[in-house]
């Protein structure tokens, strides 16, 4: 079965790791990454072996550079089969544009709306949605943390109604443009979006969100409250998240209390760029109360969208039918694993 060919435009916090994990995978093919600069990343992107390719406007100052590029952007389209949509928010659709003229497939993140390609993914809330799609868009970290937990419960015991807050980093830790902050800056537009995100992929779920920047750029925490139809307990609420691909539990007696000691867990199990691709929602913090169900979760928005990004790509170019099989297969090629 010939490789499929992947583009990723945007080499930034998202396109850096989607492309590393596509280059991971023994069934794609990456034809390189896009930058508009010059910089640090692009030359570490050459490190790595990668071609780089740029818009018209760019190719001057690459050359001025000295920083070697294989083409532009319509090259790169010409010889790809669908391309990873990496870039900044708010420029999909001039993108969207593109890659339908150039009759490539495309992924879009979730910093775009749904309406912009009208099909949103997850891959195990509705892998087979996106399949043989045009263009289709991983939900953004926040949703998908919530997908990723909420769905399987939801399947379990049907969740009539979700509340959830988010304590949410203020910036990436590569990032100085937007922070650092002294203080927490709740988001007073309400609810948040990230309900109507989730309702992209399950409709049907009742779900309010409310949300807090605060100081730390490691990862966001979710506190979820839920109202389940079906009488439960804690354990079977465990059973359930254990089984649940891509959410690894930890517990606070065993050390680890805080984003920093998940990050340095993500450190110690050797994975790339030390990412935790799980959501990690701590057992001990679980607790079922009547028909009340409460718990904490941690979400590394630098990755936990990654392995979705190649599970939509099997998808939308029918490599894979079964989602469980996809799934296993990239969690296989960047390392996950329940222990």
């Amino acid at each position: 079965m010939a490789k499929i060919r992947v583009g990723v435009n945007g080499y930034g916090t998202i396109g850096k790791r989607v492309a590393s994990a596509v280059a991971a995978q023994d069934d794609m093919e990456l034809v390189g990454i896009t930058k508009t600069r010059p910089s640090f990343e692009a030359l570490t992107a050459l490190r790595k072996g990668y071609d780089i390719y740029v818009p018209d406007e760019s190719v001057q100052a690459f050359e001025k550079a000295g920083v070697k590029i294989a083409g532009t952007l319509k090259d790169m389209y010409a010889k790809v089969d669908i391309v990873v949509d990496c870039t900044p928010g708010n420029v999909g659709e001039m993108y969207r544009d593109q890659y339908k003229a150039a009759g490539v497939k495309a992924i879009f993140q979730g910093g775009e709306d749904h309406s912009l390609t009208g099909i949103s993914f997850n891959s195990t809330a509705n892998y087979s949605e996106s399949w043989g799609a045009q263009l289709s868009r991983v939900v953004s970290c926040n949703t998908t943390g919530l997908l990723r937990t909420l769905n399987p419960l939801d399947k379990a015991f049907k969740v009539e109604k979700a509340f959830v807050t988010i304590v949410r980093r203020a910036a990436d830790p590569g990032d100085s443009k937007n922070g650092p902050i002294n203080g927490l800056e709740p988001s007073v537009s309400l609810p948040t979006h990230h309900g109507p995100d989730v309702q992209s992929i399950m409709p049907w779920l009742d779900i309010n969100t409310m949300a807090i920047k605060a100081s730390t750029t490691l990862m966001h925490v979710h506190t979820v409250v839920a109202q389940l139809k079906t009488e439960t307990t804690t354990e079977e609420v465990i059973g359930v998240l254990r089984k649940a691909p891509r959410v690894r539990l930890v517990r606070s007696k065993d050390g680890i209390k805080t984003t920093a000691q998940i990050m340095e867990l993500a450190r110690d199990l050797g994975r790339d760029r030390s990412d935790m691709y799980e959501i990690v929602v701590w057992e001990d913090g679980i607790k079922v109360v009547g028909n009340t169900l409460y718990y904490y979760q941690a979400v590394h928005q630098e990755s936990d969208v990654i392995p979705e990004n190649i599970d939509c790509i099997r998808s939308m170019c029918k490599m894979e039918q079964d989602p469980c099989a996809s799934i296993r297969k990239t969690n296989a090629a960047l390392g996950i694993s329940k222990n």
